[in-house]
């Protein structure tokens, strides 16, 4: 990686040479192997020895969990806050895994939409709760530092399974909930809808 580096230095018009750019392809090697981690990371081990069983079926939510992914259309970051809530259905997860989950799949070339999925599919099969629902609310350096230059957009992506998607007052509850300590979400009767994210040239 670190000889394409250098190549890429060598295409934008660059020294690779020059001091301030001796150690870059090093050090961004070292940085993308840390922001993809995710690909090597093991779901199973994060989570199978913090899953337990308990008489408990009231909604669980943990939010503001901050994330940095890389956008795969432009390996420009995106980065934000993803909130989950699970019924459970018999089996809880460790509160701090679910933060862990989010990290295994920001930490790889994503599409927020994917990511959004990716996180509730996973709970939804680790413990088969009633329902889960996942909402990421993101900025694309795609979009601020280039292409349409917009600064001040966001995009939010929301996955409703089960209960939160077949139960309009689960939902409204759980949408509810953000809102109290977050201004930023458009909370309506129906589910969030999926955030748009445009690949452009």
């Amino acid at each position: 990686m670190q000889d394409l580096i250098r190549r890429m230095l060598i295409e934008l018009g660059e020294d690779p040479d020059r001091e301030g750019l001796v150690k870059t392809p090093r050090r961004v090697d070292k940085a993308m192997r840390f922001l993809t981690s995710g690909y090597s990371a093991d779901v199973d081990a994060v989570l199978n020895e913090a899953m337990f069983s308990v008489d408990y079926n009231e909604m669980v939510i943990i939010r503001d969990i901050d994330f940095y992914s890389m956008c795969e259309h432009h390996l420009l970051p995106f980065f934000g806050r993803c909130h989950v809530a699970y019924i459970p259905n018999g089996k809880v997860i460790g509160l701090s895994k679910i933060p862990r989950l989010v990290d295994i799949f920001a930490r790889r070339l994503q599409l927020q939409e994917r990511m959004t999925n990716q996180i509730a599919e996973t709970v939804k099969e680790k413990i088969q709760p009633l329902g889960v629902a996942v909402v990421c609310e993101a900025t694309h350096l795609c979009m601020a530092m280039r292409g349409v230059e917009k600064q001040n957009s966001y995009t939010i992506t929301s996955a409703m399974l089960g209960a939160f998607r077949d139960q309009a007052r689960t939902r409204m509850e759980f949408l509810e909930l953000l809102k109290l300590r977050s201004g930023s979400l458009s909370v309506t009767g129906l589910p969030l809808p999926q955030g748009s994210h445009h690949l452009d040239d």
